[in-house]
């Protein structure tokens, strides 16, 4: 059984015009849509498949501000308050709730790691409590060992990743935007040197916007127009359970973290490992991710050929008057990694002794976006004037989605930022990322 989603109707009509097309219906780009209707632009969104059907409904559901690298940390806390004012503004229910995020840890330098960011994490005015033995072994009480400390971090929390983005595409449909759903974009047309329509499968849209969020379709994408993003995408497989008695909402550790689930389950998932599946954009990239390699090889596993069958990272040259790989592949659904599975599963009950009575509810995989500094890109491609990218999010995209969201429209429409901007631009992609590999 693949990732839960929940499905929405989209029936309508193509376009033939829009002030802005946001290509990828994850929770990137619905929420680039959304604030860009709420701006009374003229909004469409195109999603090759169903409107989060890939990475957006695989992840955890976190919503934090606990161990973001430096340059993510503001647009996280700006993300934890959109996501409360999404739900005000629309009545649609993501499943968000702050319900705190728990850390535990036995290791020491572990420990001395958190407290670091901690200590810079509070004089950027976020909300973050180390904990002693005592407290991180009675918060971390459903495991019935002893730790030797732990962070807790009250104002983060989680969404639901199986409603999220179809409650986003709701909203902008209500908004008076379109939303069209198996509708893969194939590449853009320019006049004068600058962006002037979006072509599709179904169509053409003359626009003179358009922002790429197709997560790990992005890179090859931009290649039909000769834009290089440096991208590569790692195959994670988590699963859900069902069972479980007084656990915590949200709990990391080293060999195990879980997740509660709105239908009572649990996500179970190992942070950081993955499969590396081999493809021709991967080859391509392979220098400017050394550095992100060298520093999390040990969590990394050779894969197998289901990267290079499923065509996102091609190195191809496409036609946009024939069907694309998005159209052979609506949906990336890698194969999960049954090894990790069993892994994950072993160690979580392990560690929670209720979770021995559970029983697998759902396995599935998914990839993983990731730049060479592990920071998304986001910003306008100077070589194609009216083109914004805003992909690569690394594993991050969920929770600092609205945030992400809002600065696309921002930059749209030139109207002032919630945060700096500049530390996302796709420029810095043109130097090396030695020393600027993200922390946490």
């Amino acid at each position: 059984m693949s990732a839960p989603l929940q499905k929405i109707e989209t029936n309508q009509a193509l376009t033939d015009s829009a002030d802005a097309v946001v290509i990828g219906g994850g929770i990137v780009g619905a929420f680039a849509a959304y604030y860009l209707a709420r701006r009374g632009l003229k909004v469409a969104l195109l999603e090759k498949g169903r409107v989060g059907a890939e990475q957006s409904s695989r992840n955890w559901g976190w919503c934090r501000q606990q161990n973001r690298d430096a340059r993510e940390l503001p647009i996280a806390t700006k993300s934890l308050d959109l996501w409360e004012q999404f739900a005000a503004e629309t009545g649609e229910d993501t499943g968000f709730r702050r319900c705190g995020l728990l850390y535990l840890s036995n290791d020491e330098a572990e420990l001395e790691a958190w407290a670091r960011w901690g200590t810079f994490a509070r004089s950027a005015g976020v909300t973050t409590h180390m904990l002693d033995g005592a407290q991180a072994s009675e918060r971390g009480r459903a495991s019935g060992r002893p730790w030797k400390g732990g962070v807790f971090s009250p104002s983060d929390g989680t969404a639901d990743p199986s409603r999220a983005a179809p409650a986003v595409a709701r909203a902008i449909i209500a908004l008076g935007g379109s939303v069209n759903q198996q509708c893969a974009a194939r590449g853009i047309e320019t006049t004068a040197g600058r962006l002037s329509a979006v072509v599709t499968e179904k169509g053409t849209i003359r626009t003179p916007v358009a922002i790429m969020a197709g997560g790990a379709w992005a890179s090859s994408f931009c290649r039909q127009f000769d834009v290089r993003f440096p991208q590569a995408s790692i195959r994670s497989s988590i699963l859900s359970v069902s069972g479980g008695e007084d656990l915590p909402d949200a709990l990391h550790t080293a060999h195990v973290s879980i997740t509660r689930r709105g239908d009572g389950g649990y996500t179970l998932a190992i942070s950081g490992r993955g499969r590396v599946d081999p493809t021709p954009q991967q080859m391509r990239f392979a220098p400017q991710f050394l550095p992100m390699f060298l520093r999390r090889w040990r969590s990394l596993a050779p894969g197998g050929a289901e990267g290079w069958r499923s065509g996102h990272e091609t190195l191809a040259r496409w036609r946009l008057d024939a069907p694309t790989p998005m159209e052979k592949m609506r949906i990336l659904d890698p194969a999960p990694d049954k090894s990790t599975i069993a892994l994950t599963y072993r160690r979580a009950c392990e560690l929670l002794p209720s979770l021995a009575t559970s029983h697998v509810a759902a396995a599935w995989a998914g990839y993983i976006d990731s730049t060479p500094d592990g920071v998304p890109g986001i910003g306008e491609i100077e070589s194609v004037p009216g083109f914004i990218l805003a992909a690569g999010f690394s594993g991050h995209g969920f929770g600092i989605a609205p945030g992400a969201g809002h600065m696309v429209a921002s930059l749209v429409t030139g109207t002032e930022h919630l945060v700096d901007p500049s530390p996302y631009h796709p420029n810095r992609f043109q130097t090396a990322a030695w020393g600027k590999v993200s922390e946490f």
